[in-house]
């Protein structure tokens, strides 16, 4: 039978509802605010496949068209391959429950989230990792659950609890938190320079709302769960373990502690080979399996990097804990790029290249859930192979560079005045070389970039990230621990945490938490975002010593924009029939022109004639008469009582045959005829818009003028 559980958090409540819908999963729930609704299922398979010797965790979220009552685009009028927005979706519910799952556990699971109704106004990105752990909870798969998740928002100095989208709009910050009855779990967002103290309250109200969804979770798996089934973990058996430590004995400490990377891993790999070697000579091949040797040394590797840290007091690089690598940036390191910076850590470096565009070159995307359907600014993050010095598939980008491209992405855009900068912003990251938190190097390389191609930053940015090495006492609870400031791919790997700040002098503009631990301590966090702050002041005096602010000039090769205002009623004779005039303009000045619903014409070229051409053809088109200027025009008509003449396309005005010369006129043709281009001077408009233009006036005020002349 169906249950139900209402829980309050912020201005609306959200529904929790299982047994109505999948119910051949293993754990099946709907999650409902307002009238958005996701369908989030939960399956895993009943045994680990052959040989598998990792756990193999989907998690996949799709947005379909008729929840908002649309179709969608595209030919075949069928949802395809997953947008950005899915995409980054599915890792925020993939991130925080992936942890929660027991170690050794290699049986496959699958968490499927369907958006199946959309008001506009909630997003479903939080209710589907609240369904996540809803659906977990009361299957009969093993996680350690449940957790809250919540998106906070700070409007007019106070916290909001899942705001809407339009409340956003007047929020600073924008932070998913998800936790667990005691601890941060996992969050990630964006903000406006928030302080830090701020942040870290913003984390504790965070905290806060989780617990009532924990409690509610609780109470709905007590009435309509399931029971946990028996499972079986792999591990490496005792004696085998035993034998591979004294096969490598006291050898794994001096390989960890050579400085660079390659090396390191040249000499761990070597020890691993003559161990493997070594152990199947002792044991047989049937026993020794690759996955075999390959668990046992990442235990081995794992445990000497923590007693290295915990006990010796030692990093592998021999850095201090609150030590940021060497930093090195140039800029304007590519001639044609219109901003270029190569920013480098240690053995982490990125290449980052800005372009400048119309904004007809914004990125345009369905948007089934509301908020914005256009980006101005867009951040690319490519990995390839080469910066690990390794081989592999070459492809499109996966989901790791999409999301590492999107923390980047939303750190730099606070920064960036899109209202007063009309052009569209992309830079693109090419990672060189990669030894940890490539992600807050392209922070850096960013900003850097931006800065040389002359958009006007209102800050510079930079990013770094913080580790932590546990230990567990007998209570479960953190004992010793140590944080480590930008941490390298082995610290990553074989400790527990990788927290990525980014943000200016003045505060945070973008974050991103990820543990391997079931949960981090309030106290431990506000050490490690303190530990950041530093680390990312410091940050900031070695980029400013090569650019410490935006260039004046934009790059000769990036387009120029021109701005004009033009009356709206005169867009669509600017544009033509079909847009005959406007492609005219196009054509002649080679310039690109876009013009907005409320009369602003942008005029984008990289050559100044054009730019002249593509100004004087659109002011001819859209300028009005007025009175007391004097202006070239056609006769289009003559009359008995005068002509009238053209001025600007479509519009004219009557220049009575009174007012054609400083004498009498006895007919119209005397002075002038059809065709004509005379000098006229506009010498008034009636109250229906008729214009009364004069030739003698213009005549007269060309003699003075000549007169002062002589």
């Amino acid at each position: 039978m169906p249950d139900k559980i209402t829980i309050q958090v912020g201005a609306n409540p959200i529904h929790i509802e299982t047994g109505k819908l999948a119910k051949q999963a293993d754990g099946a729930v709907t999650v409902q605010l307002g009238e958005t609704i996701v369908i989030v299922a939960a399956v895993a398979a009943t045994n680990a496949k052959p040989g598998q010797d990792f756990f193999p965790l989907t998690v996949d979220y799709r947005e379909k068209a008729a929840a908002a009552g649309r179709f969608p685009g595209g030919y075949f009028k069928r949802e395809g391959r997953p947008t950005e927005k899915e995409i980054l979706t599915s890792r925020v519910i993939d991130r925080p429950i992936r942890p929660l799952f027991p170690k050794g556990w290699y049986n496959e699971v699958q968490v499927q989230s369907i958006l199946l109704s959309a008001d506009g106004e909630n997003d479903p990105d939080v209710l589907s990792i609240l369904g996540a752990s809803a659906a977990l909870t009361v299957s009969d798969i093993p996680w350690d659950g449940p957790i809250g998740a919540l998106r906070v928002g700070r409007v007019n100095g106070t916290f909001v609890a899942n705001p809407t989208h339009a409340q956003m709009e007047q929020s600073d910050l924008d932070l998913i938190y998800v936790g667990t009855a005691a601890d941060h779990l996992m969050f990630e967002g964006a903000a406006k320079e928030i302080s830090e103290a701020d942040f870290l309250s913003a984390l504790e109200f965070g905290h806060q709302m989780c617990q009532t969804m924990i409690a509610a979770q609780k109470e709905l798996a007590a009435r309509a769960g399931k029971s946990k089934r028996t499972i079986t973990l792999n591990v490496v058996p005792d004696d085998i373990l035993k034998e591979a430590k004294s096969l490598a004995g006291d050898r794994m400490v001096p390989a960890l502690l050579i400085p660079k990377k390659l090396e390191r891993e040249a000499a761990v790999k070597a020890l691993t080979d003559e161990v493997a070697l070594k152990l199947t000579e002792k044991f047989g091949e049937e026993k020794i399996t690759e996955f075999l040797v390959k668990d046992a040394f990442y235990y081995l590797q794992k445990e000497a990097v923590r007693k290295l840290i915990l006990d010796n007091g030692k990093r592998m690089d021999g850095r201090r804990f609150d030590e940021v690598r060497a930093i090195s940036c140039e800029t304007s390191v590519l001639p044609r790029a219109h901003g270029s910076a190569l920013f480098s850590r240690g053995e982490t470096q990125a290449l980052a290249l800005t372009t400048l565009g119309t904004t007809e070159d914004s990125q345009e995307f369905d948007s089934y859930t509301g908020g914005a359907s256009e980006k101005q600014f867009i951040l690319h993050y490519n990995f390839p192979n080469f910066s690990v010095g390794e081989t592999g598939r070459i492809s499109g980008p996966g989901r790791r560079e999409i999301g590492h491209g999107a923390l980047a992405e939303r750190s730099l855009e606070p920064m960036i005045p899109l209202k007063d900068f009309p052009y569209a912003i992309r830079v693109t990251c090419e990672i060189m070389e990669s030894n940890g938190s490539t992600s807050m190097a392209s922070v850096c390389g960013g900003s850097l970039a931006l800065m040389d191609a002359g958009v006007p930053l209102r800050k510079p940015v930079a990013g770094i990230s913080v580790g932590i090495c546990t230990e567990y006492n007998q209570q479960k609870q953190i004992g010793r621990y140590q944080l480590l400031t930008d941490i390298l791919g082995w610290e990553d790997a074989f400790c527990d945490m990788d927290c990525k700040l980014a943000g200016t002098d003045k505060g945070l503009t973008g974050f991103q938490l990820d543990l391997k631990l079931s949960g981090l301590p309030h106290k431990h966090m506000v050490e490690a975002v303190e530990r950041a702050r530093v680390a990312r002041l410091h940050v900031l005096e070695e980029m400013a010593k090569v650019l410490a602010e935006s260039r004046k000039e934009l790059s000769k090769y990036a387009p120029r924009i021109l701005t004009l205002k033009i009356n709206p009623e005169k867009i669509g004779a600017l544009i033509g029939p079909g847009g005959k005039n406007i492609k005219k303009i196009v054509d002649e000045s080679g310039c690109e022109i876009n013009i907005e619903d409320d009369g602003t014409v942008m005029i984008y070229s990289t050559n100044e004639e054009g730019m002249k051409i593509a100004r004087r053809e659109v002011e001819k088109m859209t300028s009005e008469i007025e009175v007391g200027k004097t202006y070239r025009g056609r006769v289009v008509s003559i009359k008995e009582f005068g002509c009238f003449i053209e001025v600007f396309p479509g519009q004219d005005g009557l220049c009575h045959i009174s007012e054609l010369a400083n004498f009498r006129v006895k007919q119209v043709e005397d002075i002038v005829k059809m065709g004509d281009d005379i000098t006229v001077k506009c010498i008034g408009i009636d109250e229906k818009g008729r214009v009364r233009l004069s030739r003698r006036a213009a005549m007269e005020e060309r003699d003075k003028e000549m007169a002062k002349k002589n």
